[in-house]
């Protein structure tokens, strides 16, 4: 299941010296073990401590064609045989019960035809004009959160800024109360984490039942009584006649607010880090706005957000670098290393602010392109962009090797950023 995939939290290679690579540790810095598997194994395979052994892809041609050939699918199910569906650990098999089956239909975790199908219909709601709307809603924002910080002289970039700017975007365009927020950041926040430990899993699962119950009840809500949001906009779609079905929609709406801020929260507490560590280009940037934007595409590619791309499945046995995955395995591709492939890009460990071209994987590619990439666009240039041009002396408060990095395979992001105003 491409959804449970991509929430998967713990780790550990075949290597000489096992490594976490879900650990605090290793997402401090994990690119010098991905340059270790792209020029000695760059179809590898990782055993993960629930029992589950997965290919790492590493390679950007290689991650490329994971993320477009057909032969790699989304549904478990187009690809595992009876045996290996019954081979799966326990919580798998859970998450194929009746109780989490919203999860399944959302465009994570679909093919086609059913993903093209839900794909027209929510393109048509989650439109590029609708975000560009939402300009001066997030420009206001990040002042209001900036003044508290600068009066202070302080705060902690990741709690009081990078992460509520994004929330409160997702979850006013949804329609989400505001007194509902905090309670939604705390269920997300579990099910985010929901593999780093057996007590963790355990902890998850009531949390995603209790998210279920809420989205349902905002549904009914909304369905009599309309408002101008996504939700009511979600409930109104349709394309040929054809609208979302109850699972498909609640399925929809969890996957806008996991996927909604959880991501754009990493990229702009790791790319303000990577800034601070690298005082020229951000003082580029304080000096000509303009190059906010591809400053932006650079931090995607240098500072990646997300680790991995969901889960795909092998249909058939595939030949890839030269390793055949066998029919029904699971394989990630590693967009943090196809990010810094030196056969794509000249330099890669190298900030360039203003490299061109810069086609970076980390909205995906494909089919399954990140349906919120504009969206993440706009909040991070905006977010970036303020902290800059009103802070331009912003700098960290403790060591960089002190800060925490946030445990899980598939994202990467900063637990805390304590910094300071001069």
């Amino acid at each position: 299941m491409g959804m449970i995939a991509w929430l998967i939290g713990a780790g550990r290679s075949q290597s000489d010296d096992p490594i976490d690579i879900a650990g605090s540790h290793f997402k401090a810095n994990p690119y010098p073990y991905y340059a270790r598997l792209r020029a000695e194994s760059p179809v590898h395979r990782t055993n993960l401590r629930i029992g589950t052994s997965p290919w790492l892809v590493t390679r950007y041609d290689d991650v490329v064609t994971v993320l477009k050939d057909e032969r790699f699918v989304k549904q478990s199910s187009n690809a595992m045989t009876p045996e290996q569906f019954a081979r799966q650990p326990w919580f798998l098999k859970l998450f194929r019960t009746k109780w989490f089956e919203p999860l399944k239909r959302n465009l994570i975790n679909l093919d086609p035809p059913d993903h093209t199908r839900l794909r027209v219909i929510v393109t048509k709601v989650f439109t590029p004009r609708r975000i560009e709307q939402m300009h001066e809603r997030i420009q206001k924002l990040a002042d209001e959160l900036l003044n508290h910080a600068l009066r202070r002289g302080h705060m902690d970039l990741i709690r009081e800024y990078a992460l509520p700017l994004p929330t409160t975007i997702i979850t006013e365009m949804l329609g989400v109360p505001r007194e509902d927020r905090q309670q939604f950041h705390r269920w997300t926040n579990a099910i985010a984490s929901m593999f780093a430990s057996k007590a963790a899993m355990v902890y998850a699962i009531p949390n995603m039942l209790a998210l279920m119950r809420y989205t349902r009840r905002l549904i009914r809500r909304r369905r009599a009584d309309p408002h101008d949001d996504l939700v009511s906009a979600l409930i109104r779609a349709e394309e040929a006649g054809d609208t979302l079905s109850e699972n498909e929609l609640l399925g929809m709406l969890i996957l806008l607010l996991l996927a909604g801020y959880e991501t754009t929260a990493n990229l702009i507490g790791s790319s303000m880090l990577t800034l601070m560590e690298h005082q020229d280009d951000l003082k580029a940037v304080w000096h000509d706005s303009s190059l906010i934007k591809p400053a932006l595409e650079e931090l995607l590619r240098w500072t990646s957000p997300a680790d991995m791309a969901s889960a795909r499945y092998t249909r058939e046995d595939i030949t890839l670098a030269g390793v055949t995955i066998p029919r029904g395995d699971t394989v990630f591709a590693v967009i943090a290393s196809a990010n810094r492939d030196e056969r794509q890009f000249r330099n890669p460990d190298l900030l360039d602010i203003a490299r061109e071209p810069n086609k970076h994987l980390s909205f995906g590619l494909g089919n399954h392109f990140c349906l919120g990439a504009t969206l993440a666009r706009l909040e991070g240039q905006i977010a970036i962009g303020t902290l800059i041009r009103r802070a331009p002396e912003l700098r960290l408060a403790v060591p960089t090797q002190t800060l925490c990095w946030r445990p899980g395979l598939m994202l990467r992001g900063l637990a805390s950023l304590p910094v300071v105003f001069r």
